[in-house]
């Protein structure tokens, strides 16, 4: 009876330390999370901010304006866009999700095919990357805010 006792006391303890171990699949926030900042969205006054291009200026009458943040499983997505004669002319993406090495190595193929396709496809109607499909939505709902707070396509 006691050997019983002693197997299943250490087989529930290892059951629960499996269950409660997060693998570095598990995202580095969680959605929703509050406290998560980024630029503030809206069209940027002076068509510059702080960012990934701080320093850098829009070309003159160009219009910039930040996306809202969008939350996604694995953390944040915002983008910067640039609109000039009434085209989008860069695609600044401010956040994305970054906490393990996974993410970083999606990102870096997948953030680039995004910008292209937004500058072929001129609005927010692009496909998503395959591979990146939360991020490529969280770069699309960014975009899409950005697009409306600019008036862009109405």
């Amino acid at each position: 009876m006691r050997r019983i006792t002693l197997w299943l006391v250490s087989t529930v303890a290892a059951v629960v330390l499996l269950f409660s171990y997060r693998t570095s699949t598990m995202g580095a926030t969680a959605p929703n999370t509050p406290g998560v900042v980024g630029a503030a969205p809206g069209v940027v006054p002076g068509g510059s901010a702080p960012g990934p291009s701080a320093g850098s200026s829009a070309p003159s009458g160009a219009t910039v304006v930040n996306g809202t943040v969008a939350q996604t499983r694995w953390g944040p997505v915002q983008v910067r866009v640039t609109i000039s004669g009434g085209r989008i002319t860069d695609v600044v993406t401010l956040q994305v999700p970054s906490g393990n090495r996974r993410d970083r190595q999606i990102n870096s193929f997948a953030v680039p095919a995004l910008r292209d396709a937004v500058l072929r496809a001129q609005s927010a109607d692009i496909d998503s990357v395959s591979g990146a499909t939360v991020t490529s939505d969280g770069y699309r709902r960014s975009l899409q805010a950005a697009l409306d707070a600019a008036h862009f396509g109405s």
